[in-house]
């Protein structure tokens, strides 16, 4: 698969310059100006040319809650939003505790061809909480254990499941909730349990992962951590750095304050944290009214950063490619995230002068539940590209 990328803004999380970028076999081969190939050619004149966005946390309910969301919709949902690479987690039906589930979901990933897929399996066995015994027959190409959807209760079962992941290679990805704290305090549920996981870490020496971090003392946790030199990562999701708790909708864990959000903005600025990972959480309109909580995110994850982080003054967009595409591959293990020969060819075409009203009944995920609908966001997606292969094109780009 060929294809010429012409006189186009060429941005990543060091570059910003004019040029031409050339595609081969999935791999990018030339990068300068000027350059002619016979093969498909896109002109990007007055559009921005990134590293198509990485996605360290999401769910696509595949297998078992496919009503919810399924690998198709949820890839179709991806390259709209401009994401070529997505991390599973492991919560679906039945729970992704085998290798047999994890090869069902790679395999019907590969067959769809849309985005590369990667699957978390369960710390716990069927996340009962108690068993890691599973975690020995646990191999390649897994690299992400976690729970995702509840934390883990009991102290010995994460430190034994943390040995295990080190002795394996796994990095834990901790959803910082304690289950009983939670029904008298959510903030203080996300802060005890992310000093447990910090802890345990460091006494285990994994590579620990803190997902969707949304206040100000779980943050300052995993600076100091980061600080001390152990191996802890954390990721902020696009609705906890543009919402806060005035707005009325059920994510786990909650909106916050407006403090934590201005703390975890100074967090990105200062760059303490890693990687914006979308959350992404499908549901059926009676599962909502229900009280399930989460965000139909990744369709509206680029807009929504840009708009409340490079739009408003926070960051470059040097930095919000960093923190998309750059670093998420690094944590994930991939050949991808940034625009230099030798890299895959995933790429994404943006036009960030131009603003739309979010629609979330166009939405290609199965979930339409987003609090951005109706909202006007700078940001569109215009193509995005894997392996050099046009995955997703806007309807209003023509060329």
């Amino acid at each position: 698969m060929k294809l010429l990328i012409k006189n186009v803004r060429i941005i990543d999380s060091e570059k910003d310059f004019i040029g031409d970028v050339y595609i081969n076999e999935g791999i990018i081969k030339e990068i300068g100006k000027g350059i002619e190939k016979s093969c498909k050619v896109v002109d990007g004149k007055g559009l921005i040319l990134m590293p198509s966005f990485i996605d360290l946390h999401c769910h696509f309910r595949d297998p078992g809650l496919t009503y919810k969301e399924d690998l198709l919709s949820g890839s179709l949902a991806a390259v709209c939003g401009g994401y070529t690479a997505v991390n599973l987690m492991a919560n679906t039906k039945p729970v992704c505790s085998d290798m047999e589930t994890v090869g069902y979901v790679l395999n019907k990933a590969k067959n769809i061809g849309l985005i590369d897929v990667h699957q978390c399996v369960s710390v716990t066995k069927d996340m009962n909480g108690d068993d890691v015994s599973h975690l020995k027959n646990i191999s390649y190409p897994v690299k992400f254990i976690s729970e995702d959807g509840k934390g883990i209760l009991k102290d010995d079962v994460m430190l034994r499941a943390m040995s295990i992941a080190r002795e394996k290679g796994f990095t834990v990805i901790s959803h910082p909730e304690h289950e009983e704290y939670v029904k008298w305090d959510k903030r203080l549920s996300e802060n005890y349990m992310t000093m447990r996981d910090i802890e345990a870490a460091k006494k285990t020496g994994c590579h620990l992962h803190i997902a969707h971090i949304s206040t100000k003392e779980a943050m300052m946790m995993v600076k100091n951590a980061k600080k001390e030199g152990f191996n802890i990562t954390c990721e902020v999701t696009p609705h906890h750095i543009s919402l806060c708790d005035k707005v009325m909708y059920r994510v786990n864990p909650p909106l916050r304050l407006k403090k934590d959000v201005e703390f975890l903005i100074n967090s990105i600025k200062e760059g303490y944290v890693d990687v914006i990972a979308t959350d992404h959480a499908p549901h059926t309109l009676d599962d909502k009214l229900n009280g399930a909580p989460g965000i139909s995110g990744i369709e509206t994850a680029f807009s929504v950063c840009y708009t409340s982080l490079v739009k408003n003054g926070y960051i470059t967009l040097n930095m919000l490619s960093n923190l998309m595409s750059k670093r998420p591959s690094e944590i994930m293990g991939l050949n991808k995230g940034r625009i230099d020969i030798g890299f895959d060819g995933d790429l994404v075409l943006v036009d960030i002068d131009k603003k739309y009203k979010v629609n979330a009944n166009k939405f290609k995920s199965k979930g339409k539940n987003t609090p951005f609908d109706g909202m006007e966001l700078y940001g569109v997606v215009v193509l995005t590209v894997k392996g050099g292969r046009v995955v997703y094109r806007s309807d209003e780009y023509d060329n």
